[in-house]
C-alpha cells in the first residue's frame, strides 16, 4: 500500500510482519515473561525506545527470543539486533528455477517496502552463496500458467515505461519515483504468475522483470533504503538468470557490491566483482567490460589495495577508449565519460593524488545528469578541501545543495553532503562555512 509506513529498525520489521502494535507487543512480552518466571515492565514507551536504538536488557531479550522461537545460542552468538528473525530473504532460499524466481518476485511485491534502514540484510556467507548460486544455476524452461495471453505489444509498452522511468530517475532522483517502479514490478510479476505467453514472450518478461527489479532496487538505494534495495537486486539477479542474461547478472553483482562496501564490508565487494568478471560471458562489449573493471578498481581502492586498483582502473580506461563496433546493452546506456571520471577521481583521491583526482571529478560533475551532479558534488568538494581550496570546496558543495533545493530528491546525495559538512569542523567559524551548513540544515528530506 502506498501509505504503509516503512520499517526503520529490525524490531519494527518484526512487529510489522506479525501485525503487532507497540502496546499489543508490550502486553505479549509481559504475558510471555510471566510464563518464563521473568517479570517485565515492558510498555509502549519501552518498545518505542528499543525501536530508536536502545538495547533491551538481558531478561527482555531472553523473553523476546523465546517468544520468537530463536535459539539461545543464536542470541549469544549474533548479539542485538542481529539475532532478530528479519534477515531471511525469499530470494536467497527459493530454488533457482522459474517457479523460484516467480516466488522471489512475488515476495518482493508483497513485502519489498519493508526496509531495515542502516542494516544490510545480505552479508557474509549469504552474499557469497548468492553469487555462487548465480554462477551454478541452470536456465529455466517455460511453464505455461493459466490466464490471459501476454502479447509482444504489451511487453514493449512496459519496456518503454521502464525506459522513461530510468530517464526521469537521472533527472529527479529515485526517492520521488520509487512507488512507480514498485507498481511496474507488481505488474510484470502479475503477468508472469498469471499470464499465458509464448516461450519468446516469457524470456522477454523475465528480462523485463530483471530490469525493473534492478531499477526499483537502485531507487531504493538512492532513497537511503539499503536493505530493501538489496532485496530488489536479488530479484533482478534471479530474473536475469532465468532469462539467460548472464551479462546483466554480472552487472547486478557489481552493483550489489556498492551496497556492502558503503557499509564497510569492502572485502566482500572485491569478492563479488571478481565473481562477476570471472563468470561473465566472453562476448561482453568493451564498454560492459570497462564498467566491470571500473567497479573492480573502486572495490580494491576501498579495500586499501591502491596499486591493484590503479591496474584495474587503467584496464577500464583502455577498454572504454577502444573503438567498439558492438552495440551496447540498453541497461548500460547511461554509462559514459562522467561515470568513468567519477570513479577515477575517487580512486586517485584515496591514493593521495589530490590534484589529478580534483581534475577528474570536475570533469565528471560537469558532464553528469542532475541527480549525479548532486551526488558527486560532495566528492569534488572533498577533493578541493584536501587541496587547500576551501572556497572552491564550498562552491561545489553549494552546487549540490542547490540541486536538492530545486529539483533533485536523493537521500544519498544529502547524506554525502552531510559527510562533507563534518569535514568542515576545523573551519566552522568561517562565515561561508556557517552559511553552507545552515543551508544544508534547511533541506527537506523526501523519502
Amino acid at each position: 500500500m502506498p501509505g504503509e509506513p516503512l520499517a526503520v529498525h529490525p524490531l519494527s520489521f518484526v512487529l510489522q510482519t506479525r501485525g503487532w502494535g507497540k502496546a499489543e507487543f508490550a502486553r505479549l512480552m509481559q504475558k510471555h515473561g510471566r510464563t518464563l518466571g521473568i517479570p517485565l515492565a515492558t510498555n509502549r514507551t519501552t518498545v518505542w525506545k528499543w525501536e530508536q536504538g536502545q538495547e533491551p536488557d538481558a531478561d527482555a531479550q531472553r523473553v523476546l527470543a523465546d517468544l520468537l522461537r530463536v535459539p539461545d545460542e543464536q542470541v549469544r552468538a549474533e548479539g542485538w539486533p542481529r539475532w532478530l528473525p528479519v534477515w531471511e530473504v525469499t530470494g536467497l532460499t527459493a530454488p533457482w528455477t522459474e517457479a523460484g524466481t516467480v516466488e522471489a518476485l512475488s515476495d518482493l511485491v508483497g513485502s519489498g517496502r519493508m526496509d531495515r534502514r542502516g542494516f544490510l540484510t545480505i552479508t557474509g556467507a549469504a552474499l557469497t552463496g548468492l553469487a555462487a548460486s548465480w554462477v551454478d544455476a541452470p536456465s529455466a524452461f517455460a511453464s505455461a500458467l493459466g490466464g490471459d495471453r501476454v502479447t509482444d505489444t504489451m511487453v514493449s509498452t512496459i519496456e518503454q515505461r521502464i525506459c522513461t522511468l530510468r530517464t526521469l530517475d537521472d533527472q529527479l532522483g529515485g526517492a520521488r519515483l520509487l512507488e512507480q517502479a514498485r507498481g511496474d514490478l507488481a505488474l510484470v510479476t502479475g503477468l508472469l504468475s498469471g499470464g499465458r505467453y509464448t516461450d519468446r514472450v516469457r524470456l522477454r518478461l523475465y528480462a523485463l522483470a530483471a530490469r525493473v527489479s534492478h531499477l526499483t532496487g537502485w531507487m531504493a538505494y538512492d532513497a537511503g533504503l539499503r536493505s530493501a534495495g538489496q532485496r530488489y537486486y536479488v530479484g533482478a539477479l534471479r530474473s536475469a538468470r532465468t532469462a539467460g542474461d548472464d551479462a546483466f547478472g554480472a552487472f547486478i553483482l557489481a552493483e550489489m557490491g556498492v551496497h556492502v562496501s558503503e557499509a564497510g564490508r569492502t572485502a566482500e565487494r572485491v569478492d563479488l566483482i571478481s565473481t562477476a568478471i570471472d563468470n561473465a560471458p566472453h562476448s561482453l562489449s568493451p564498454c560492459t567490460q570497462s564498467f566491470l573493471y571500473l567497479h573492480k578498481a573502486e572495490a580494491l581502492s576501498r579495500d586499501g589495495y591502491h596499486r591493484k586498483a590503479g591496474t584495474a582502473l587503467n584496464r577500464a580506461t583502455s577498454l572504454w577508449e577502444r573503438d567498439a563496433t558492438e552495440e551496447n546493452p540498453d541497461w548500460l546506456d547511461w554509462f559514459g565519460e562522467a561515470q568513468l571520471r567519477s570513479t577515477e577521481g575517487k580512486v586517485l583521491l584515496r591514493s593521495g593524488q589530490v590534484e589529478r583526482a580534483t581534475s577528474s571529478l570536475e570533469t565528471s560533475v560537469a558532464s553528469a545528469a542532475p541527480r549525479d551532479k548532486a551526488v558527486r558534488s560532495s566528492r569534488l568538494a572533498e577533493a578541493r578541501l584536501a587541496g587547500g581550496d576551501l572556497e572552491g570546496a564550498l562552491d561545489a558543495a553549494n552546487h549540490g545543495v542547490g540541486l536538492l533545493e530545486d529539483s533533485v530528491s536523493s537521500v544519498r546525495a544529502l547524506d554525502r553532503l552531510k559527510e562533507f559538512s563534518a569535514r568542515l569542523e576545523p573551519h566552522k567559524y568561517v562565515p561561508s562555512v556557517r552559511e553552507f551548513r545552515e543551508r544544508l540544515q534547511e533541506l527537506p528530506v523526501v523519502i
